[in-house]
């Protein structure tokens, strides 16, 4: 990929690096930290150079009568203005143009305190766009941005403090062909989304990989966001228990659930420490009314957390499991929780996949089995 802000702009800082140089030192930063739990090969997905990126936003600068699209500076001292960013997928590039020049040729209305505005694609060219401002927007503000929708063929919304207006939907709609599936995922606005499309296929076809040489018992999965893993999973696994905080993404795992015709997972609002007090019996939950915890016999978990990786409670939880899949976007704290996991389990494969070309960012992740074991599978 080539940007003319490469070197100005704080959103690219592998700039001076060819993409094959920069996935070879991903690859060889992910080898070390996991050398001292696995010896075999590390798997390496790697990305499309541009046009990767489903998700982004912008902030927006005003300079006299005009808006500029602006990112922070790679000295991270103020922004910079951008004439174009081609990491975006081409959903969200052929419409963010059009949007800024109509935004300059319109009155005060669109424009006036606009601060950010973010942009959700999808393979499938939808394009969902969230408009932010500093001030109430009014029905002068919809009626205009209807006429924008409508000529930009995606969704407006708009944001200020304590509102929210919704033009026609607040969501999108991405249909991604897994393992000879396709499946359908419902995003909202503001959910959680895996930002690079391909990538995030190639991420749970590896794991369903993993999955395949199980084939028996129940399925846990912690930080389920809006069933990314879960859906595809779910069909190698009995029954399915996923746990996720947000009221959100829940809500959305749950309308996917319906619309992939899914019937054996059971979503449930939990954090991770939450999901391992219940399944220890340390704590009921009202939240988990009418679910039988008991009736689950977990062979396998998949743990997908933050960057600060897992926590004391979810690590020794899911080590009683036989086998786990650890997916990551930290490998410093993956490596950090191996130190305890490999005390019960042995790294059995590993994989780096490139979901952020041209920056530092890289994500990986782990399959682990249960060294010694006198059950097929754990009942909790």
């Amino acid at each position: 990929m080539n940007c003319k802000h490469f070197g100005s702009c704080g959103s690219c800082g592998l700039y001076d690096l060819g993409y094959e140089a920069q996935l070879k030192q991903k690859e060889l930063r992910v080898s070390k930290l996991l050398a001292p739990f696995y010896e075999g090969s590390l798997e390496v997905f790697d990305s499309p150079t541009e046009h990767y990126r489903a998700r982004s936003e912008f902030r927006i600068w005003h300079e006299g009568d005009r808006c500029d699209y602006a990112m922070g500076s790679i000295e991270k001292k103020g922004a910079i203005n951008i004439e174009e960013c081609p990491k975006v997928i081409e959903p969200i590039e052929k419409r963010m143009w059009a949007l800024l020049e109509k935004i300059n040729a319109s009155q005060e209305v669109l424009k006036k305190k606009l601060f950010a505005v973010e942009f959700l694609a999808t393979t499938t060219d939808e394009c969902l766009i969230t408009m932010l401002y500093h001030r109430k927007l009014d029905d002068v503000w919809s009626s205009e941005a209807k006429v924008l929708e409508e000529a930009l063929n995606c969704k407006i919304m708009g944001r200020s403090r304590k509102q929210k207006v919704i033009l026609s939907d607040e969501f999108v709609t991405e249909k991604l062909a897994i393992d000879d599936k396709v499946f359908t995922y419902v995003q909202y606005e503001s959910g959680f989304t895996q930002p690079n499309p391909v990538v995030n296929v190639k991420m749970i076809e590896w794991a369903i990989t993993q999955a395949k040489t199980v084939g028996y018992g129940d399925f846990l999965e912690s930080y389920c966001g809006l069933g990314n893993f879960t859906l595809p999973l779910s069909h190698y696994f009995n029954k399915v228990l996923a746990t996720e905080i947000s009221k959100n993404s829940i809500y959305a795992a749950l309308e996917n659930c319906g619309l992939n015709v899914v019937s054996n997972i059971t979503f449930a609002r939990l954090a991770s420490e939450e999901m391992t007090e219940a399944l220890n019996g340390v704590r009921e939950f009202t939240r988990l009314k009418g679910i039988d915890l008991k009736s689950y016999n977990f062979s396998t978990v998949l743990v997908d957390p933050p960057r600060a990786g897992l926590d004391k409670g979810t690590i020794e939880l899911i080590s009683n499991i036989e086998n786990i899949i650890y997916i990551s976007c930290n490998p410093d704290t993956l490596a950090r929780d191996l130190e305890t996991l490999t005390d019960t389990h042995t790294v059995v494969e590993a994989a780096m996949y490139d979901q952020f070309p041209h920056t530092e960012h890289v994500e990986s992740g782990v399959f682990l089995k249960k060294t010694v074991s006198n059950h097929p599978s754990i009942c909790l």
